[in-house]
């Protein structure tokens, strides 16, 4: 029997159940705890803030346009999606209602030290000497068990947003992936009934979650961060960002030019390369060092959903990629293996599987 995602995350349990998210309303100042360096002085003041690729998923050229941006960025942004915007504003909705309830009640949900699904601080954390400005949510597959739990009699209307999300987001991400496996001259309709043997992970059900992330508003944005640098493991990670008016918010790293905001476009979600496709594409599509700030004047929310292969599914450079001469930079590993290794290094996980 194929092992889950949650259960390839008990395998690494937090070891921080007695550190919780802060009642971070009821702080006047940033404690020392949550204290960061001021990052300001690497932040591009000049660039052009419009420059991550925005695509319209109806453009006859959308696949080439995807396969630019995930090779020169690691991310963009898709508009035309198919997602009508009353689904992600029913979802947001729900997920400020969750960050809305008081600190006791969120707690009854808190993630076990063990589990992967709940209430809680960021999986990263123990990377980091600090704490960051954020509280979230992760679910895999049902919402039910711990909204049962924070709404013993008002849970239906959660849960049932959720899952309709979920399922939106998978026909859109196995959408996306397609388009992806089209840019790199990997995967074509003509071919869907001879799929290589390595590609034949669709077939299955793809390992899946929905991490919402809530970043109250901070009296002194300068000195904390929502979250620290990291790249997802995923194959992708589709991003709904709640639409502030200025400051604060997503950034990506780009090689010779910096941080760079990755701003709301009305309607539009973010796209971005995980690990996992970095492994499989070779490295040609690299996976996007990403942060993110707070403001202090805006509660923001994000909702990502991670979309990979089941967690026994084996990763490695495509064949129809290395029959172009190119040699491995990775050995195969299973999803699995590759959350162990990254639960354990973090940001050298690649390095650890390069030939």
């Amino acid at each position: 029997m194929s092992s889950t995602l949650s259960e390839a995350y008990r395998d690494h349990p937090l070891h921080l159940h007695h550190i919780i998210p802060l009642d971070f309303n009821s702080l006047p100042d940033v404690p020392e705890s949550h204290v960061w360096a001021n990052s300001d002085d690497d932040f591009p003041a000049d660039v052009d803030r419009s420059t991550v690729p925005v695509i319209d998923l109806s453009d006859p050229d959308a696949t080439g346009l995807i396969g630019h941006a995930c090779e020169a960025w690691g991310v963009f942004q898709v508009v035309n999606h198919g997602i009508p915007l009353s689904h992600l504003r029913d979802a947001e909705s729900e997920a400020r209602r969750l960050f809305s309830l008081p600190v006791r009640q969120k707690l009854k949900a808190l993630r076990a030290p063990a589990g992967a699904t709940g209430y809680g601080i960021a999986r990263i954390t123990p990377f980091f000497s600090k704490y960051m400005w954020h509280e979230g949510f992760t679910i895999m597959n049902s919402a039910f068990d711990h909204a049962n739990t924070l709404w013993p009699n008002d849970h239906a209307r959660f849960c049932d947003v959720m899952d309709n999300y979920q399922k939106k987001m998978r026909i859109l991400a196995e959408q996306l992936t397609k388009l992806i496996f089209k840019s790199l001259d990997i995967y074509s309709e003509e071919e869907e009934e001879e799929e290589e043997e390595e590609m034949k992970w669709w077939d299955d059900d793809p390992s899946t979650a929905l991490q919402l992330n809530s970043y109250p508003s901070c009296p002194d944005p300068s000195r904390a961060l929502g979250l620290a640098p990291h790249t997802d493991t995923s194959i992708i990670t589709i991003l709904h960002q709640s639409t502030i008016s200025t400051g604060g918010g997503l950034q990506i790293f780009k090689e010779g030019i910096g941080w760079i905001p990755v701003l709301p476009v009305s309607g539009a979600l973010v796209v971005n390369v995980g690990d996992l496709l970095h492994i499989l594409s070779n490295g040609r599509y690299t996976s996007v060092l990403h942060r993110v700030f707070v403001n202090q004047n805006w509660h923001r929310l994000s909702m990502a959903y991670f979309y990979s292969p089941p967690t026994d599914s084996s990763v490695k450079p495509l064949a129809k990629i290395l029959n172009s001469g190119q040699p491995p930079r990775y050995r195969s590993v299973t999803v699995r293996e590759f959350i162990s290794i990254k639960a354990k290094s973090l940001d050298k996980a690649l390095s650890i599987i390069e030939i």
